[in-house]
């Protein structure tokens, strides 16, 4: 399992919110994102470029599945492995 440091889940959680424009994912880091309405296609792409250019971590939107990456902790997760 990879280390996920406070700063690096921090990082994440304000990225969405602002991908999302709520700080629910950051109260609520296991929510639905896609079904409660806080993220669809267009929010999709956005994370993946503001992760890209704030975090330094590519994702090709091929590899973006929506049951993997469904709340603010599988992101955190997904992105750990990743970096």
């Amino acid at each position: 399992m990879v280390e996920i440091t406070e700063a690096f889940k921090n990082e994440v959680l304000d990225v969405l919110a602002e991908i999302c424009e709520s700080d629910e994912v950051k109260d609520e880091p296991d929510i639905r994102l896609f079904e409660e309405g806080l993220m669809d296609s267009f929010a999709t792409i956005s994370l993946l470029v503001e992760v890209e250019n704030r975090l330094n971590i590519k994702v090709p939107v091929s590899d973006f599945d929506r049951s993997q990456w469904a709340t603010p902790n599988m992101i955190i997760e997904r992105l750990a492995e990743r970096k």
